[in-house]
């Protein structure tokens, strides 16, 4: 019987990320992806925030019936994947990380938010705005953004996930970091990774901050390792 496996996407984010990662996966695994609450051009009902996505998890794996299933997150993804074995523990059975970040303080959301002001990105950065609307419509784009901004000062303020709420959870924990990463610090993913009773840490070599750039094929080998073992 294949091992189930839910991708989480990142902030800003969409399913569609994972694409050449499903083509992989699925030759081993049953993949599941999907879009959090207000992104992919669903309509923004409820303000951006961790619990709000960790309960729209905790409600696909449900509503599809999947059994002990491994999540894999994906910057944002993985905070909300951590989040979800610590509220629920038993609707999960491994965690994997990339690119999370977890140190959250009022001096890094500030210096995040600086740069998410939809006006701004259409007006400088035409190209990354034309790749945002791509993902969640022409309609709710800038929407995402700002709710994106408020989501990251709140966690500046109030962090969600807690080194001592971490070391409570028992289960098998991957935290990855792309060694090209310009966000997340090796300290932090290393620091965490130890901070989980079972956590492992990985390296992946030649990978920055962005999925879309990352070697998928490593990728996807880390996360078939992991599972296997």
């Amino acid at each position: 019987m294949k091992n189930n496996i839910v991708l989480l996407h990142g902030a800003l984010g969409s399913e569609t990320q994972f694409e050449k990662l499903v083509t992989i996966l699925e030759k081993e695994f049953n993949v599941y992806t999907f879009n959090f609450d207000g992104h992919g051009g669903i309509p923004i009902k409820n303000d951006f925030s961790i619990d709000l996505f960790t309960k729209n998890t905790k409600t696909f794996i449900e509503q599809h019936q999947l059994e002990n299933p491994i999540v894999f997150g994906y910057s944002m993804g993985g905070y909300v994947g951590i989040n979800v074995a610590r509220k629920y523990p038993d609707i999960v059975h491994k965690i994997i990380t990339l690119g999370t970040k977890f140190d959250w303080t009022p001096d890094f959301s500030r210096q995040e938010v600086r740069m998410l002001n939809p006006d701004k990105i259409a007006q400088k950065v035409p190209k990354f705005a034309q790749y945002l609307k791509a993902l969640h419509s022409d309609t709710y784009w800038k929407e995402v953004v700002l709710q994106t901004a408020k989501m990251m000062n709140n966690l500046g303020d109030t962090p969600t996930l807690k080194d001592e709420e971490i070391e409570k959870i028992q289960h098998k924990a991957l935290v990855c970091l792309g060694a090209l990463d310009n966000m997340v610090t090796l300290e932090e993913s290393k620091r965490i990774s130890n901070t989980f009773p079972n956590g492992q840490f990985q390296i992946l070599e030649n990978c920055p901050h962005q999925i879309e750039r990352a070697n998928i094929p490593d990728l996807a080998k880390t996360i078939q390792d992991f599972i296997k073992n």
